[in-house]
C-alpha cells in the first residue's frame, strides 16, 4: 500500500525538490560549459531557474515516492575538451556530486541547532538532507537515462554502445525495480547510511 504525503507534507517537500533538481541540472549544464561544450547555455539551462529544469512526470514521482528526476540538461559529447567518454562521465557525475555536496551542507547546518528555532525550516532542512542524498544514489543506478550509465560508460568505453543501446528499455527497468521492491531494500538503507555519515561528522565540525 502506497504511503502518500499529506499536503504538510508536500508544502515542505516543495522547497527542497525544486533546489535539489535544480542544482543537479545546473551543475551537469556548468561542468559541461567548463569542458567546452556551450549547448546548455544557449538553450538556456544554464541557469538556477527552476522552471527550466523540471520535468513534470519525475517531479511527480520525487515529489510522491521520494525519487525521481529533472529534464536531462542537453550536452554533445564532441564538443567537450578531449575523449568525449571521459568528459561524458565528469558531465554525469556533476550531477550527483552536487546534491551530495549540498546534502553535506545542510547536514553541517542541522548540526548547528539553528534550525530548530523553526520548526518549518527545520523540517524543509530534514527534506533537503533526504532528498538530495536521494536524487545522488538514484541517480548513480547504472540504467539509462540516469547518470550512472554514462559514468559506467566512460568507465567502460568499450561497452558504451551497449550500455547506451539499453536506454530503450531503461524505463521499464526502473519501473520494474520500483515496483519489485529493489529499491526499497537497496536505496533506502544506502541514503539512510549516508544521512547518519553526514549527520555524524557535521556534530564533529
Amino acid at each position: 500500500m502506497l504511503n502518500f504525503p499529506s499536503l504538510q507534507d508536500i508544502l515542505l517537500l516543495l522547497p527542497a525538490i525544486l533546489i535539489g533538481l535544480t542544482v543537479h541540472e545546473y551543475a551537469h549544464g556548468l561542468a559541461a560549459d567548463r569542458l567546452g561544450d556551450h549547448t546548455a547555455r544557449y538553450q538556456g539551462r544554464l541557469t538556477l531557474n527552476p522552471l527550466a529544469h523540471i520535468d513534470p512526470v519525475g517531479f511527480l514521482m520525487l515529489l510522491l515516492f521520494k525519487f525521481g528526476w529533472a529534464k536531462p540538461v542537453p550536452v554533445n559529447p564532441y564538443n567537450l575538451r578531449g575523449d568525449p567518454s571521459r568528459g561524458m562521465l565528469l558531465v554525469a557525475l556533476a550531477g550527483p556530486a552536487s546534491n551530495l555536496l549540498l546534502a553535506f551542507l545542510t547536514a553541517i547546518l542541522l548540526g548547528t541547532g539553528l534550525t530548530k528555532y523553526n520548526v518549518y525550516f527545520h523540517y524543509i532542512a530534514l527534506y533537503s538532507l533526504q532528498i538530495n542524498v536521494v536524487l545522488a544514489i538514484f541517480n548513480l543506478i547504472p540504467v539509462p537515462p540516469l547518470d550512472g550509465s554514462k559514468i559506467l560508460a566512460g568507465l567502460l568505453p568499450g561497452q558504451s554502445r551497449f550500455i547506451y543501446g539499453m536506454e530503450t528499455y531503461g524505463t521499464i527497468i526502473l519501473l520494474l525495480l520500483m515496483f519489485t521492491g529493489v529499491f526499497g531494500r537497496i536505496l533506502w538503507p544506502l541514503v539512510s547510511l549516508i544521512i547518519k555519515a553526514f549527520m555524524a561528522v557535521a556534530t564533529i565540525l
